[in-house]
């Protein structure tokens, strides 16, 4: 026994320094992405490409896979959910997984990433999708190289979605998306019959440090730790960590858009909380981290959604939001704004995207993914086909690639395949966990109502946040919520309160 506890005690040294220089690499990142000048472009891609080549090598060291055999008959030793076990458990996955792929490869993947999402930064707002083409062509190459470093498999798209969501396939998620999918297009067409929701009022001039000030106020209400993070302005809104002390957020703004910032905000925080309420002790340990993308995003999206766009939550704040903005709220009732913050409508850009249709922008690009993985699709006929499928999917299609191909930073910062579905499954894990936290505290909306959010978080933080990494995404939901993954609490959330906003919950039985 003593040999193993030294054995574990030298394998999490050396998963710590590897785990250092991964955050190092996470720093460069986010400097990246907030504050580094233009000009810096190149040589960061260089230094992302050799921290993520060392850490690579630090973490495939034959040395840690003998640690981990080594320790195989403790591991076996132990309950399944005791905390030793489930180390040596990920991190013999996450081993196996790293051996696979050469280091001088990580090299070269995370050098284009860092160009690449530089060029994207300036591509966007110039709506210049010629300039990114030969970027993500080489992306989709990359892509191609290291879903094949896992062959053989099912589908090409298989490794790169179980990276992001462990235990799925793409055969896993298009079950799923097209059973959401058969129950979502008759409510968006039920809805879409009604008058368009007026949200006029969000569409006025909202200063920046008043809309800041707000945001601040609410997720410091929801339990984001400023003194273990900060928020920032970015291109593209994320969460990002260097340790359990220091996960950081940000945002962008619009004035002329009071949504944009406010739910970008409520978004990153969620993320961060997860990240903030994980196990002290898995410090710098494979387990220090969400259980996967779409576990993460159940929290992005449930503090986002189920509780930023719900009635008890507005009957709170909206006072407060009318006091820093007077001039343009002081005259709009609180049921105008609720319908305004919850308009559905058939739109062009993703993360503004309402409850009701949002699944189906994500559905298009996981589609997009497969297609271009496989060949059918060429990057240079991806802008038109694009267009096609919003014009087929949603009625609506972009005149500019700005708003469209080129909207979201995924492809253009990462690798094409698994970089989408998260956000669903997220959305369908969010009402499951809600349903579950509101059978063990009924009075959850009423606190809600009070601005009172220490009861939800206690209950995330116990259940979902505190064991990171330590039960794959499937097991999390059966022990949260007592039943394997099901769309049907996420369904019937959507049908309650969109059916009551619009009048329409009678259509929604037939």
């Amino acid at each position: 026994m003593s040999d193993a506890r030294s054995k574990l005690q030298d394998l999490k040294t050396r998963l710590i320094e590897v785990s250092d220089v991964e955050y190092a690499n996470a720093i460069l990142g986010w400097d990246q992405s907030t504050y580094m000048p233009a000009g810096g472009a190149a040589a960061r891609a260089r230094q992302s490409a050799t921290l993520s080549q060392i850490a690579h090598e630090k973490f495939t060291d034959p040395a840690i896979g003998r640690l981990l055999d080594d320790l195989w008959p403790y591991e076996e030793s132990l309950p399944y959910d005791a905390d030793d076990a489930a180390l040596i458990r990920v991190a013999r996955r996450e081993y196996e997984r790293a051996l696979k792929v050469p280091p001088d490869f990580m090299a070269r993947l995370s050098s284009h990433m860092a160009a690449s999402y530089q060029l994207w930064t300036a591509a966007r707002p110039a709506n210049d999708f010629a300039r990114m083409q030969p970027n993500l062509e080489k992306t989709l190459e990359l892509s191609r190289q290291l879903a094949e470093f896992f062959a053989p498999y099912e589908h090409i798209a298989d490794p790169l979605i179980d990276w992001a969501d462990y235990g799925m396939k793409a055969s896993t998620i298009s079950a799923i998306f097209a059973q959401l999918r058969s129950e979502l297009i008759p409510i968006v067409e039920v809805i879409a019959s009604q008058p368009i929701a007026d949200d006029s009022c969000l569409r006025q001039q909202y200063p920046e440090a008043e809309q800041w000030a707000f945001a601040v106020e609410v997720i410091k209400r929801f339990g984001y730790d400023f003194d273990r993070g900060r928020m920032d302005k970015t291109h593209h809104p994320f969460m990002t960590k260097f340790s359990l002390g220091d996960v950081r957020i940000t945002t962008r703004v619009d004035e002329g858009y009071l949504g944009e910032m406010i739910f970008s905000a409520m978004h990153e925080a969620g993320h961060a909380m997860y990240e903030l309420g994980i196990c002290a002790d898995y410090e710098g340990l494979p387990l220090a981290h969400g259980a996967s993308a779409g576990a993460h995003e159940s929290q992005s999206r449930l503090w986002e959604n189920l509780v930023g766009r719900s009635r008890p939550f507005w009957n709170f704040f909206y006072p407060r939001l009318q006091a820093f903005f007077p001039q343009q709220l002081g005259g709009v009732s609180l049921d105008a704004f609720y319908r305004a913050v919850n308009k559905v409508h058939r739109s062009l850009i993703r993360t503004d995207a309402d409850e009701v249709t949002y699944n189906l922008h994500v559905m298009l690009r996981f589609d997009f993914e497969l297609a271009l993985l496989e060949g059918r699709l060429a990057v240079a006929d991806l802008p038109e086909a694009w267009r096609a499928r919003y014009q087929t999917d949603l009625g609506i299609a972009s005149p500019d690639d700005r708003d469209g191909v080129l909207q979201d930073v995924h492809w253009y910062g990462g690798i094409i395949g698994g970089s989408f579905q998260g956000y669903t499954l997220g959305n369908i894990m969010a009402a499951q966990f809600q349903q579950a936290a509101l059978a063990a505290h009924p009075d959850i909306p009423a606190q809600i109502a009070r601005g009172e959010f220490g009861v939800l978080h206690d209950w995330l933080r116990e259940n979902i946040y505190r064991p990171g990494m330590k039960f794959t995404p499937s097991e999390l939901v059966e022990r949260v919520s007592g039943q394997p993954l099901s769309i049907e609490p996420y369904i019937a959330y959507l049908r309650t309160k969109y059916g009551e906003l619009y009048g329409v919950w009678g259509s929604f039985l037939h």
